[in-house]
């Protein structure tokens, strides 16, 4: 790997964790809990949880295929204006709705810059490209774990918007550092014409493997949007304090950061459907113990196991729709892959709250067991070799 590559690689890891650190603080653990102090309903907060999904599936793939046409810079930058302005909009949240609506303004950043940090990264590596997407993400996932624990501890110490504060000074920074990213050059054809843009999408959406993965993606997504969301809620109807809490969903944070380069190499090596399957399992396994769980300890052990498994799926998800893709359409069959997966993410939070509302949290946890399960199925029924 060259000069440029490393540098590239390591401003863009850098700029990415800032940025997942900046998105986390706003959300993990404290979304929830704020939302619980402006009391929103369960129904209601799964919804706020999903607002910051709806722009994923609604940009993705516009950004994508933007991406591919005019350059990845410049549409990176955009999404880190966001970041860097939608934190200080939580200070004046007054009521469920207002959060509902900032959060929504606030997907687009993370909409955006996962979509085209992954098509660049995708872009420049091929023999090891899991390896390179897992480390950029575990890299990325520093900033997420050490947002639980961050917040847990603000929360504790201070307030909700001593964490919105913190959240605001890492967006500024994730813009200082993406401005210094000069060597993502853009394509020759500089205007993205209509024809070519609905040709991208459909040859993407054609393809039965992308579409299979992105709905295994999805699936993961929507656990882990669902467990992000509800998890912590679970621990505090247990009466664990919210700096356990935020430790909790840190471990499962931290065994994401320290599996994901790993599985990355093994499924460069042995193949994509090797790694994904056996993740998808674990996962469900984990989830469908949480009921059984009555404590700190356990809840923690539960949570890390499933942060394994999230870990080893994902490792290989965006991998096997680069190696999927035809002509060079990385910013396409990503924008794809994301807005598939953003309908999961979306679709979680909320069908866990209606079933939490009406029939508690051990229901939802064996729904939850049982989607992942049936993506394992439907992903070795179509990738029958590899």
């Amino acid at each position: 790997m060259n000069t440029s590559q490393k540098t590239f690689f390591t401003l863009i890891a850098l700029t990415g964790g800032l940025a997942i650190l900046s998105s986390t603080l706003s959300k993990t653990p404290v979304l929830p809990l704020f939302a619980q102090s402006l009391d929103a309903t369960p129904s209601e907060i799964g919804w706020i949880v999903m607002a910051s999904t709806i722009p994923g599936i609604l940009i993705s793939f516009p950004a994508g295929a933007l991406s591919d046409f005019l350059g990845k810079r410049r549409v990176l930058l955009a999404s880190l204006v966001v970041f860097a302005t939608a934190p200080f909009l939580y200070l004046w949240v007054s009521n469920a709705w207002e959060l509902m609506a900032v959060r929504f303004y606030h997907g687009f950043a993370t909409a955006i810059f996962g979509t085209v940090a992954t098509a660049a990264i995708a872009e420049r590596y091929t023999a090891d490209r899991a390896a390179k997407l897992s480390t950029y993400s575990s890299i990325t996932i520093v900033g997420r774990s050490i947002a639980p624990f961050l917040g847990g501890a603000l929360i504790s110490m201070a307030s909700f918007n001593a964490v919105y504060v913190a959240c605001a000074i890492s967006g500024v920074l994730a813009l200082i550092t993406g401005s210094l990213l000069r060597d993502i050059a853009p394509k020759a054809q500089t205007k993205l014409e209509m024809p070519h843009f609905w040709a991208s999408l459909k040859t993407v959406l054609q393809d039965r493997g992308i579409m299979v993965v992105s709905l295994v993606e999805a699936a993961q997504y929507l656990v882990f949007g669902a467990i992000e969301a509800f998890l912590a809620l679970y621990a505090a109807l247990l009466g664990i304090p919210a700096w356990a809490i935020g430790v909790i969903l840190g471990v499962q944070l931290v065994s994401i950061v320290l599996a994901k380069p790993f599985m990355g190499k093994i499924s460069d090596r042995i193949g994509r459907k090797r790694v994904i399957l056996p993740g998808l399992l674990i996962g469900a396994a984990s989830i469908v113990l949480l009921p059984l769980a009555s404590g700190f300890i356990s809840i923690s052990v539960l949570s890390l196991i499933f942060g394994i498994g999230f870990a080893t799926v994902t490792s290989s998800t965006a991998a096997l729709v680069a190696d999927l893709t035809k002509d060079g359409k990385f910013g396409s069959s990503m924008g794809v892959l994301r807005t598939v997966m953003d309908v999961g993410q979306s679709i979680g939070p909320v069908l866990t709250g209606a079933v939490v509302g009406l029939a508690g949290y051990g229901s939802a946890f064996t729904l939850l067991a049982a989607i992942l399960v049936v993506a394992a199925v439907l992903l070795g029924l179509v990738f029958r070799s590899g």
